[in-house]
């Protein structure tokens, strides 16, 4: 398995630990495109292609504006000095990058596919065969999408081979590639508005044997859920109870419509009747907060089922923004079955900034969620 083809998945967060500290402090662009790894990049170049002018490229990538670039930025910048060193035909140059990928790695070798999404729009026949070599290495997943933008048709039919191929890394990439709302990616309108031509894609890979395929399957169809509920929903009943495997890819895909509390998705889980399910005596340990602290909330849980109940419990915080308005996160709490009863709870919410959010003074709201529908709300003044 390639190190970038996890990466939209978290690869990050489990690679550098902890990822609210230090490292993320660094921020991922100072992670690569150093001066070691660049080189390093550049050493793979000048053994497939001695010609190959290995200063120039150094010196091009670290130029004046080099620090201030992002991680997508420094991937773009090194593809265009690529360009500027390599042979200017295509085809010869494409051939000395599928050479180097093998011994290019890190994001780096991200900028081996942004070459082919750069220059290679001319030439589908070569440049899909070098992305189908590429995200062996280094996820193509991004590098497609111009090739899907521009044919749909002719893009997922490549799709549909990459997805019977014998490589876990191209299966995933049949998949990955073509997501309506891969994170990092260029947008895939006419996917958005009609994804039938993912659905034979990811029918081949639902029951593949590599995990790391299915999760992308499960990803896939959440993006889809988000703008087509019912026809993710019919995909996810007719898999539903196939395999472990299937209910796996199911259970994932299903997370946003479970989050929104979607009767059709909590009913296909057997989730209880929220009627019967309430929220008693939500507290909080101070409702004047200041930020960096840490505070507990309490609440009771009453179910009062016939018999035991499938409960998805949540909880919601409707965070204040800088400019006043509020952006609502959801966390679970738990998924379980309960007997009929009371059942008590108490969690600690931390105000403490982080670099993937930070805390405004001003009025935030908790509210629980059981399966799906808001069974108590409360508020704190944040300082």
């Amino acid at each position: 398995m390639s190190l970038l083809a996890p990466l939209t998945d978290g690869f990050i967060k489990r690679k550098y630990k902890p990822y609210e500290g230090k490292i993320m402090a660094e921020r991922l662009k100072d992670l690569f495109f150093t001066k070691e790894s660049v080189n390093n990049m550049a050493d793979a170049l000048l053994k497939c292609y001695p010609q190959f002018d290995k200063n120039t490229f150094i010196s091009s990538i670290f130029d004046e504006k080099f620090e201030t670039l992002e991680l997508k930025e420094k991937m773009r910048h090194t593809t265009e000095c690529l360009y500027r060193t390599l042979p200017q035909e295509y085809i010869q140059a494409l051939d000395i990058l599928k050479k180097a990928a093998p011994f290019i790695k890190g994001f780096e070798a991200m900028s081996l596919p942004d070459f082919v999404e750069m220059y290679g729009l001319n030439d589908w026949n070569a440049s899909l065969a070098a992305l189908k070599h590429f995200t062996q290495y280094a996820s193509s997943e991004f590098a497609i999408r111009p090739f899907l933008d521009q044919n749909p048709a002719k893009g997922m039919a490549f799709m549909k081979e990459c997805a019977e191929d014998n490589h876990e890394n191209v299966r995933r990439f049949a998949s990955e590639g073509c997501r309506p709302m891969l994170p990092w990616a260029m947008a895939l309108p006419k996917f958005k508005k009609d994804p039938s031509l993912i659905f034979p894609v990811l029918e081949k890979l639902k029951d593949d044997e590599s995990e790391f395929v299915r999760r992308s399957v499960a990803n896939n169809l959440n993006d889809i859920s988000k703008d087509h509920p019912d026809i993710a929903l019919d995909v996810c009943e007719r898999w539903f109870g196939r395999s472990q495997n299937t209910d796996d890819i199911v259970k994932h895909a299903c997370r946003t419509l479970l989050k929104a509390g979607n009767k059709r998705a909590l009913i296909l889980f057997g989730f209880g009747d929220p009627d019967r399910i309430f929220v008693h005596n939500l507290k909080l340990s101070s409702n004047h907060p200041k930020i960096g602290d840490e505070i507990y909330f309490s609440f009771d849980l009453k179910v009062n089922e016939d018999k035991k109940s499938k409960v998805r419990l949540e909880y919601a915080i409707d965070y204040m923004k800088a400019g006043g308005k509020y952006s609502k996160k959801i966390f679970q709490i738990v998924e379980k079955e309960y007997t009929p009863g009371s059942y008590g709870f108490k969690r600690k919410l931390s105000l403490v900034d982080m670099t993937t959010r930070k805390h405004h003074p001003g009025e935030h709201h908790l509210r629980i969620h059981v399966n799906g529908e808001e069974k108590a709300k409360t508020f704190f003044l944040l300082k």
